[in-house]
């Protein structure tokens, strides 16, 4: 499609969404904004309604995403998940209805189930406007990984959402597959990635003297992340390799518990907690980590692993999630199991001895973002489900 041809054929897409850049975090959602600048060079003119519960402080737009956001009611917690879309569709019918006399609404972009993608099923339903969604993790049908009775109607409302969709966007095979096992066959979805800014996560071309090696971890401060290994292997590995250090950037309930098993481990000068850091400053650190990993057990896909390999940096990521649909093992990448710690030693241990290592893998990640995986490619694929979505 040329771009001529897609500016003459405008779509206005509005985006519901619960993750988005505000004024007190300017880097939540970013998954999400990014796609949306670039879907304008394909002919989509986006609205968005970000979202967040009343008992969330209140946000205001970031100053680099233009989004409105709105308020809704919601029983606190994962009870209040289930009827949340029902709340949300009461708060933003007016809203909508008035947008869509001014301005017709071609599509409306969900982005979860719970609560968007419900409240865009009764918009659509009421409005008489195709909706789609995307799935972003492998919790598909919103069961928190808890059993009872509330998980059950979380599950119940997520299955009749994705079959009213007139597709389903999954982040990655993984969860494509999670989805087809609990909804019925005529459910239609699709699969497409994340994309990466090449520009932005770009290596550094410029030449650089010897540095101390690095491991670079970038994400929210949870369990599930796999902090807690790469800090174990750290320890292991502090006599094969002195100098060696590691950064952490992101936040999260559990940097007291990682900050006291560093006191624990004895590594305290070798690691550095960042806290939360910009774009711009995540990929700088990227571009100078010497190798990126994050043994993750619960993925979706992981946007992290793509800015590194853009910046040409070896990841390291676990087998069955959805990155292993992207990475190669010891071509663009580096895989180790779910929890596997001596894995996870070794790998580190081969890729920060060989210089020439990293650098070959990260000559062909880098190759990999750019044959399929940037926000080009990625708006591209939402623009053409856009459009399929009201033929």
């Amino acid at each position: 499609m040329s771009r001529a041809a897609a500016v003459d054929s405008a779509l206005h897409v509005l985006t519901l969404t619960p993750f988005f850049p505000s004024d007190q975090n300017e880097v939540s959602g970013c998954f999400i904004a990014e796609p949306i600048e670039q879907l304008k060079q394909f002919g989509v003119d986006s609205s968005v309604i970000a979202v967040s519960p009343i008992y969330y402080p209140r946000k205001q737009p970031s100053s680099s995403a233009a989004a409105e956001w709105v308020r809704y009611p919601q029983v606190p917690g994962n009870l209040g998940l289930s009827s949340a879309g029902k709340m949300l569709y009461a708060r933003l019918l007016g809203r909508i209805r008035k947008l869509h006399s001014v301005k017709p609404i071609d599509v409306i972009h969900a982005h979860a189930a719970l609560p968007c993608g419900h409240a865009a099923a009764l918009l659509s339903q009421r409005l008489n406007i195709p909706f789609v969604i995307t799935i972003h993790g492998l919790d598909v049908f919103n069961t928190c990984f808890l059993g009872g009775i509330p998980a059950a109607w979380r599950r119940n409302v997520s299955v009749d959402v994705y079959r009213a969709a007139r597709t389903v966007i999954c982040i990655s095979g993984k969860a494509q597959e999670i989805l087809k096992t609990g909804t019925p066959a005529e459910t239609l979805s699709t699969i497409v990635y994340n994309g990466v800014n090449p520009s932005l996560f770009a290596p550094n071309l410029a030449a650089v003297g010897e540095v101390d090696p690095e491991v670079l971890i970038v994400g929210n401060l949870l369990p599930s992340k796999g902090h807690e290994l790469v800090l174990r292997a750290l320890a292991n590995l502090r006599h094969s390799f002195p100098r060696l250090r590691c950064r952490i950037i992101g936040e999260g309930p559990d940097r007291a518990q990682f900050e006291s098993l560093v006191r624990d481990l004895g590594i305290e000068p070798r690691v550095e907690f960042a806290g939360r850091q910009s774009r711009s400053e995540v990929a700088e650190a990227m571009r100078r980590c010497s190798v990126f990993a994050l043994p993750s057990r619960n993925e979706g896909l992981g946007c992290v692993y793509l800015e590194a390999m853009s910046c040409g940096k070896p990841a390291i990521a676990c087998r069955g999630q959805g990155i292993d649909e992207v990475i190669e093992h010891g071509k663009n990448g580096w895989l180790i199991p779910v929890d596997g710690l001596g894995q996870l030693e070794q790998g580190l241990s081969a890729l920060l001895g060989s210089p020439e290592l990293r650098a070959r893998i990260g000559t062909a990640a880098r190759q990999t973002i750019l044959e399929k995986l940037t926000l080009s490619h990625q708006a591209q694929h939402l623009a053409r489900i856009y459009r399929d979505a009201i033929a």
